[in-house]
């Protein structure tokens, strides 16, 4: 067997970042050649990556930048907090959000062998939650919520100011909303929700008459103007309870044209 010095392993681990033994042997293995044990040891991780690659990702970073008339969103999801804070892996959630922002949202899908890399590496499921980039020229603004900064939120305004399209998106990333406007909900979405509703014991307790209008009034309250979840629309706007997201919308002269909200904490 080839001799292996201290110093060859050291200088494989200060490539790769693996562990000592693991660097060891993977110089037994290719006889002391360095490059050949890099790229082992970078096989293996990717090998152990895929095993990972369907655990749960409750941690992580959301990231936002707006610049030169345009915004983008990126939210990278890991296992652990303390990865979550990891060097290596901000810069990769960096690297990912700036090339969104310089080339679109397809360009995160260049960074999965990197990604997979970094599993192997960190020893956690790594993924791209989700991603987004508007660059129509309206008002673009982006919020993270802190101090985790683990949830975020995009948005386009056609109107209004920035300082309303930063509350909306503050609003956005509190409600969750699932649907902007109630014509976004599919019909099938609707009848599902309306049969709950009129098959409910609390229901079949009132007059049949009466039964259509009472359920109309149980969807506009619990299923449209529900939060989380819901149309945005029909939201109680978190800064004025008593008036709703598209009323306060309609009389600042504003129009949301899309919003894109990214949580890596899956809520």
């Amino acid at each position: 067997m080839t001799e292996i010095s201290a110093g060859l392993v050291k200088e494989l681990r200060e490539l790769t970042g693996a562990g000592m033994m693991d660097c060891k042997r993977a110089l037994q293995e290719t006889e002391g050649d360095l490059e050949a044990a890099r790229i082992l040891l970078r096989e293996k991780g990717m090998a152990q990556a895929g095993k990972r690659a369907g655990r749960e990702t409750t941690e992580g970073l959301v990231g936002v930048v707006v610049e030169d008339g345009a915004g983008s969103i990126v939210g990278v999801g890991c296992e652990t907090e303390p990865v979550s804070k990891n060097d290596e892996f901000r810069s990769f959630a960096e690297r990912v959000l700036r090339a969104v922002h310089a080339d679109g949202v397809a360009a995160a899908d260049g960074f999965d062998e990197e990604r997979l890399g970094l599993m192997g590496k960190l020893g956690e499921n790594i993924v791209v939650v989700g991603a987004e980039r508007y660059d129509t020229g309206s008002t673009i603004v982006a919020y993270v919520h802190p101090p985790a900064n683990k949830i975020g939120v995009l948005v386009e305004l056609d109107g209004g100011d920035v300082a309303l399209a930063r509350q909306l998106a503050m609003h956005i990333s509190f409600a969750a909303p699932e649907w902007a406007t109630r014509e976004e909900v599919p019909a099938e979405t609707i009848e599902a929700e309306r049969r709950v509703y009129l098959n409910s014991d609390e229901l079949l307790a009132k007059p049949e008459a009466a039964r259509d209008k009472i359920v109309d009034g149980m969807l506009r309250k619990r299923f449209f103007a529900a939060s989380p979840g819901g149309v945005l629309a029909d939201q109680a706007w978190i800064h004025d309870q008593s008036t709703s997201v598209g009323t306060a919308l309609a009389a600042a002269g504003a129009t949301l044209l899309a919003f894109k909200r990214i949580s890596v904490a899956g809520s």
